[in-house]
């Protein structure tokens, strides 16, 4: 399983804005954004037309790159496989840049993020890959995973003796889940009820760039 070895604070330094890579700790003092928010790299602070502080315009392949990386950094999506997505995506009824954003949301490492199960999707990532959630009543350890209609995620019954899960009901009552989902705390587990519209999608990504990245490749 490949997976983005890069400090992420760096990935949100170069898209010029948090991602919320890290969960609560962007939400405190000590997220490296607040102290340096340029790009990271020697040329940081006097970047180039294109780059975060920049006063250029940056060109349309430029503003599709980063249409693109942000949703790759977001999601934790490596190049290859977030290709295999968007050509799934053309394949299917509807918008692309649509059907992309409901697949990348249909993972499952996303959907115990959304469900409140963990504080971040790397977070969530390990912890499926440890094991500790079932779908439809099976373990399972692959956070790629892309869940449908009437799937149901629950925290594995072994797994429900730890620490941290013990502890998860009063930090995941903080969050809501998205009206996709249903949860349920008690029984900590969840399922999708329909795929998310793009009003439930976050709105600071932009499909119609990332189409046009891939489209003109």
């Amino acid at each position: 399983m490949a997976k983005s070895l890069s400090p992420v604070c760096k990935l949100c330094r170069r898209e010029g804005e948090k991602l919320y890579l890290k969960g609560e700790r962007c939400f405190t003092p000590k997220c490296a954004f607040e102290r340096r928010s340029f790009a990271p790299g020697q040329h940081g602070k006097t970047a180039g037309r294109g780059n975060p502080g920049s006063t250029g315009r940056a060109s349309d392949f430029a503003r599709q790159l980063r249409a693109k990386q942000k949703a790759r950094r977001i999601y934790g999506v490596l190049e290859r496989q977030f290709r295999r997505y968007y050509d799934t995506a053309i394949t299917r009824r509807g918008l692309t840049g649509l059907n992309l954003l409901q697949i990348l949301e249909s993972r499952l490492d996303n959907v115990v993020f959304r469900l409140g199960f963990a504080s971040s999707r790397a977070q969530a990532r390990l912890l499926v890959t440890h094991g500790h959630f079932t779908v439809n009543g099976r373990r399972t350890d692959v956070p790629s995973m892309l869940l449908s209609d009437g799937d149901v995620i629950a925290v594995r019954e072994g797994s429900g003796k730890l620490s941290y899960f013990k502890e998860l009901n009063a930090y995941a009552e903080k969050r809501n889940a998205p009206t996709w989902l249903s949860r349920d705390l008690k029984a900590m587990s969840g399922s999708v009820a329909r795929m998310p519209e793009r009003a439930e999608i976050d709105g600071s990504l932009d499909e119609q760039l990332i189409v046009e990245y891939y489209s003109r490749r």
